[in-house]
């Protein structure tokens, strides 16, 4: 239960090919946004879509497993924990992230049209 805690589930769109860092150490990084729509009638009736964007971050191997499948406007599926971290900027002020550190990312299945002739 204690690995619950920190937990995060989600299925979106990603806005962009995933953007890989190298880092020090034979580290690298790979980040995307993820897109979440949210829809619901408004006070009127009227159907409504609200978007979220999340920041993904997949480390080293899960970085090289998920530039194969991840491409822009792919549907994913993503297991990760929430992660917060600081740094300051080129123009000197402290800047403050809080991203999706992903564990695990699967392409979700796109349904398709069954085309039947009468």
């Amino acid at each position: 239960m204690n690995n619950l805690r920190n937990s995060v589930r989600l299925v979106g769109f990603a806005g962009s090919d995933l953007v890989v860092t190298p880092l020090d150490n034979d580290k690298k990084v790979a980040r995307v946004s993820v897109a979440i729509n949210e829809y619901y009638k408004t006070k009127t009736g009227e159907e409504s879509r609200q978007t979220q964007w999340f920041n993904l971050a997949f480390w080293n191997a899960k970085a090289d497993d998920a530039v194969k499948v991840i491409r822009k406007g792919a549907e994913i599926a993503i297991e990760g924990k929430l992660v917060c971290h600081s740094y300051t900027a080129k123009d000197g002020q402290k800047r403050y992230i809080t991203e999706i550190v992903a564990h695990d990312v699967q392409v979700v299945a796109k349904k398709t049209k069954v085309v039947t002739e009468a």
